[in-house]
């Protein structure tokens, strides 16, 4: 059956997307950055099993809200095993490298240093198993840093092209100071840009996610090359009901096409509510204030206890946001 990603990814590219066109992608592939504590804690106050975490999947993929379900390759294979996307409008997704800069371990401290280049995933275990994967890579203005990132890019989209894998793009914020002369942003954006004018088609990204830095950096980069540059966002850290809803809606307005949410959703009251009322805020162009309304809405129909008060809930805590409300 042909997927909803495929069919969304034709009618942006055909310059006719509309809001039910966008693209919401879960990330569930937190194994491998934060290990044993990837499934949270459970009313006892212990780390859940793995199980629990790959159940949410099911859940989730199982709801037909989003279009494509990002895991670990070994989570992957046991989704497989157990026919999850045999007749599923979802497309699995694995992700392909797992740089240092996403091992965020208890008691680890990688993240203050630049990323080194890692893979964990052999690219022939993950074409039985997924037709598309997620490759990552951060930008430091550093000459020697950024020349090995782009080199490895290089390497991968030669072993992705001869096992044809396709693959889509992520790009980081650093997690550690960047010295730019001028707006982190707009480097950012220049750096991503001249990083695949030389790619050719046949390997370029399915389509692109970042950190949201603001509507001119959005604006500018979704509208750089629309058709063929397909710009998404990445969520971040848990936040608000407000937040989720306010980044999403925000990101839409300045032309983002694809939002890959992780802890946004899985950290919420309930993932498919969640993402319910992500679906609801862009197609129904409602207000993040009235979306939070509305979940909690939600949230009391089926019985489940909201974590924080409607008040609470509605506040936005991520500054990047605040400035366009």
């Amino acid at each position: 059956m042909r997927k909803s990603l495929d069919r969304k990814l034709a009618a942006i590219r055909a310059g006719k997307y509309t809001p039910t066109d966008f693209i919401i992608a879960d990330a569930k592939d937190g194994d491998m950055a934060f290990g044993c504590a990837t499934p949270g804690k459970g009313p006892d106050g212990k780390m859940k099993p793995l199980r629990a975490y790959r159940d949410d999947m099911m859940k989730v993929t199982k709801s037909g809200l989003v279009d494509i379900m990002l895991m670990s390759l070994s989570s992957a294979e046991v989704m497989q095993s157990e026919g999850l996307f045999h007749k599923s409008d979802v497309t699995p997704a694995v992700r392909l490298n797992d740089t240092t800069d996403i091992w965020h371990v208890r008691g680890g401290s990688y993240p203050k240093h630049q990323m080194k280049n890692f893979r964990s995933a052999r690219l022939d275990r993950v074409k039985p198993v997924a037709p598309l994967g997620l490759y990552s890579v951060t930008f430091y203005n550093d000459l020697e840093r950024d020349h090995q990132t782009l080199e490895e890019f290089v390497k991968f989209r030669n072993e992705a092209s001869a096992e044809g894998v396709n693959y889509f793009l992520e790009v980081f914020n650093p997690q550690i100071p960047v010295e730019t002369n001028g707006d982190f942003a707009t480097y950012n954006n220049d750096m991503i840009v001249r990083c695949l004018a030389g790619v050719s088609r046949h390997e370029r990204p399915a389509f692109l996610k970042a950190v949201y830095n603001g509507p001119a950096a959005t604006e500018e980069i979704a509208g750089y090359d629309p058709e063929n540059l397909i710009f998404g966002i990445l969520g971040g850290g848990a936040g608000t009901t407000r937040d989720c809803l306010e980044l999403i809606r925000q990101a839409e307005k300045y032309g983002a096409r694809v939002a890959l949410f992780g802890r946004k959703i899985y950290y919420s009251e309930d993932s498919v509510l969640m993402v319910k009322a992500m679906r609801r805020v862009l197609e129904e162009g409602i207000t993040s204030e009235e979306g939070v309304k509305a979940f909690h809405g939600d949230l009391q129909t089926a019985g489940i206890s909201p974590m924080r008060s409607l008040e609470d809930d509605l506040v936005i805590s991520e500054s990047i946001l605040k400035p366009n409300v």
